[in-house]
């Protein structure tokens, strides 16, 4: 005789089956609120998030691009003048070589330092570096993919911290229905556990 193999039941149908709003007398009216503030909950989520990522994008964007501005007045492009070759490529090099370079401050002093250089640059040959105000070497200003890619950044981050605190607040409001719960059944076994276990 073989034997019939039951139903696989789905993971989102087990999750569900405690979770309905029904007259089952079973369920109980702690059950029904928490299946109320689980449904909220995801409502909120599912209506919150476009808002708060497009907000904190917004942010991000508007922030960057301000920053990006201010840097691109703030910064030089002057020309460096190589005072060495820089290295040949070879298989064991690491990265990028950096070469003893001249360069003039906007103030037109003559400054000095090691600048990142294409890889068997010839000595006395010139690279474009980026100086502040005083000549320091320094970081190109922020261009449009880094302001696009933070205000992604921020998007994702504001939608992330939604959900978390959103999880948190289930968590929190789940905890305090189950010691409700917990009391509740200790108060129905004081009342009905003498009758199932008299004392001999």
């Amino acid at each position: 005789m073989k034997l019939q193999r039951r139903p696989r039941t789905h993971w989102l149908g087990r999750v569900l089956r405690g979770r309905r709003l029904d007259r089952n007398p079973l369920r109980r009216r702690s059950d029904r609120v928490e299946t109320a503030m689980l449904g909220v909950l995801f409502a909120v989520f599912l209506a919150g998030v476009p808002f708060a990522a497009h907000a904190a994008g917004n942010w991000a964007h508007a922030t960057s691009a301000r920053e990006a501005q201010a840097q691109r007045a703030s910064l030089h492009q002057v020309p460096a003048t190589l005072l060495k070759a820089a290295p040949a490529w070879n298989a064991n090099g690491a990265g990028v070589p950096e070469v003893d370079a001249r360069w003039r401050a906007p103030d037109g002093q003559v400054r000095t330092g090691e600048v990142f250089v294409p890889v068997g640059a010839a000595a006395g040959s010139t690279v474009l570096v980026w100086t502040d105000r005083t000549g320091q070497l320094t970081g190109p200003p922020l261009g449009p993919a880094q302001v696009a890619s933070r205000a992604q950044l921020a998007a994702a981050a504001a939608a992330g911290s939604l959900a978390i605190a959103l999880i948190a607040a289930g968590w929190l409001a789940r905890r305090s229905l189950d010691r409700r719960r917990l009391a509740a059944w200790d108060a129905d076994w004081l009342a009905t556990g003498p009758r199932w276990s008299p004392r001999r």
